[in-house]
């Protein structure tokens, strides 16, 4: 598995983190800890947390799940600022109670990052400045990031927050990848050249913060995975005659897509099931050629101007 360091304050992390929102699929806590296990033993020690993921359910079952001699071995990482289907909240007030209520379910004295999960309109960055300061102050958080942000709403937060955003969490796959599309689009009247996001891979590489991608195997918003539909027959051929050559599973050849970007970004994968961890694990271990990125990238319906 492949490290980096995504802060000072952060142990090294594995480029494939797990993303936990589906876990109280799982039966128990002896469930979740074979599942925690499995992928330290594929290398990947990134576990990505919500306080909304299930109701906060899924960091009660991790915690559940959690020795301190496993903790010590885990890189964890939450989000908070959503009021499911009504807000979000950046006000001290809510990120402290909020990492607060995650610190009493994972049952851990500390997180090692703290993600802002939803760009928030009334935002005073002055405010979460002194949130994250308390929050480093007692030792519960080690680092901070965004969610879904743009450059300039990052511009603004670290404004008052003394440049601390380490991490930006976007939606990103070789079938949704908007970023790339208008990047390539420039100067183009097509809607592939719209910028939705303010150029973000790049000012995220220029300010070296580290981007990871939900729903690595997604196309649209939650629409559905790109494996094995039928709406990508070209894509999926790439994928398995990739797959074929390079002697792994289709989801890795998906991740090393992701992975073969300069920019360094980080995958999240959501899976509960450990076979399927491990096979997407097998994607550290992959180099795509600039010509097979490409490909993977046209088969998904994209077109170059």
């Amino acid at each position: 598995m492949k490290m980096f360091k995504i802060s000072p304050e952060v142990p090294e992390v594995s480029r494939i983190g797990l993303g936990c929102m589906r876990i109280p699929e799982l039966e128990n806590e002896k469930a979740v800890r074979t599942l925690i296990e499995g992928a330290l033993e594929c290398g990947i020690n990134f576990f990505d947390h919500a306080d909304i993921y299930g109701g906060g359910r899924a960091e009660e079952l991790f915690g559940d799940a959690l020795t301190p001699e496993l903790r010590e071995k885990l890189v964890i990482q939450t989000k908070c600022a959503i009021h499911p289907g009504t807000s979000y909240d950046f006000s001290k007030e809510h990120i402290l109670e909020s990492v607060n209520g995650s610190l009493k379910r994972l049952k851990t004295e500390y997180v090692d990052l703290l993600l802002l999960h939803r760009p928030d309109a009334l935002m005073q960055p002055e405010e979460v400045a002194e949130a994250f300061e308390i929050l480093k102050r007692e030792g519960k958080v080690k680092a901070f990031g965004v969610s879904n942000h743009n450059p300039m709403q990052i511009e603004l937060l670290n404004s008052a927050c003394d440049n601390q955003i380490c991490v930006n969490q976007i939606q990103y796959s070789v079938a949704h990848c908007p970023t790339i599309d208008a990047g390539f689009n420039v100067n183009v009247g097509n809607d592939a050249g719209c910028s939705r996001d303010g150029s973000v891979i790049e000012y995220c590489r220029l300010k070296k913060i580290t981007l990871q991608a939900w729903s690595p195997f997604q196309y649209g918003m939650f629409e559905g995975t790109f494996i094995g539909s039928p709406r990508f027959p070209e894509l999926n051929d790439v994928l398995n005659r990739l797959a074929d050559k390079y002697q792994v599973s289709v989801n890795a050849i998906a991740i090393a897509w992701i992975l073969r970007h300069p920019a360094g970004i980080q995958a999240i994968v959501g899976s509960t099931k450990l076979q399927r961890v491990r096979d997407t694990a097998e994607a550290a271990g992959v180099e795509l050629t600039r010509d097979e990125w490409y490909e993977l990238y046209m088969s998904a319906g994209k077109n170059l101007p």
